[in-house]
């Protein structure tokens, strides 16, 4: 039996809150690369990747950054090469169990989204630990994607929905709730303003494909070990530079128009 679920209008301009601070993706790209163009093993360009990830969690909160999404390892990296995936775990293992206390004291809530049903139960044991220390930290955010995939999630949201069988209305908002993969993603967060990819490509790779709807996008040249907090900057000044009009029209023209009428 078909559901019939509709599409309500928006209520607002996607992912823009009164008094909300930015929230800013990164796709952290080139480690990889980074290291063979030095002769080095790909694990290398990782260890260095995860000091970028300290340099841009310390920066971020002085940029008015209240979410970083981090897209640490996609659902589809599991075909990588196993001891390079078993490598990436035990970084991102070392990096909460370094990081989770520090961040407590600083004000930072960890939270990790995505599937976790094929990590290793020790790994989960360490996610659920930093999630829980960092539980009470309200000054900002820091979200990290591992084994996470936009389109699944977005396909675990619409089951939902056909499994509720709901008939009334579902709204933009009232599905970025569904998108928050209970129990441990936890509340939805604004819509992202910022996606950043460093390493020269230019895609999404299937990240945060429904709350990039109207983000702006920075793509850099900057393999990810080399990432600064001055990069981060520089590319919070471009947001700023630009005129973000979500399907509108420019401020002077609004006004124009109003007149008019």
């Amino acid at each position: 039996m078909s559901t019939a679920l509709r599409l309500a209008p928006p209520v607002a301009a996607p992912g823009v809150q009164a008094g909300a601070g930015l929230h800013v993706a990164i796709i952290m790209d080139g480690n990889g690369r980074w290291a063979v163009s030095r002769g080095w093993p790909r694990s290398a360009g990782h260890t260095a990747g995860v000091e970028a990830v300290r340099r841009a969690v310390e920066a971020a909160g002085d940029l008015g950054i209240e979410t970083l999404t981090l897209f640490a390892f996609s659902s589809d990296n599991w075909r990588r090469p196993d001891a390079e995936v078993r490598a990436l775990m035990r970084l991102f293992r070392s990096y909460l169990m370094a990081e989770a206390a520090k961040c407590a004291k600083n004000g930072i809530r960890i939270a990790v989204i995505g599937r976790r049903d094929r990590l290793s139960p020790g790994l989960v044991r360490v996610v659920e630990n930093a999630e829980a220390v960092t539980a009470g930290a309200d000054r900002f955010l820091l979200r990290i994607a591992v084994d996470y995939s936009a389109r699944d999630a977005i396909l675990r949201a619409a089951g939902r929905c056909q499994g509720a069988g709901a008939e009334e209305e579902l709204s933009r908002e009232a599905f970025s709730r569904l998108l928050a993969d209970p129990p441990h993603d936890g509340l939805p967060v604004p819509d992202v303003d910022l996606l950043i990819r460093t390493g020269g490509e230019k895609r999404l790779s299937d990240f945060l494909l429904w709350e990039c709807a109207y983000a702006e996008l920075v793509f850099t040249d900057c393999m990810w070990p080399d990432f600064e907090k001055g990069d981060l900057a520089e590319a919070v000044r471009e947001l700023h530079r630009r005129e973000r009009r979500f399907g509108g029209v420019p401020g002077p023209v609004a006004v124009e128009a109003a007149a008019a009428r």
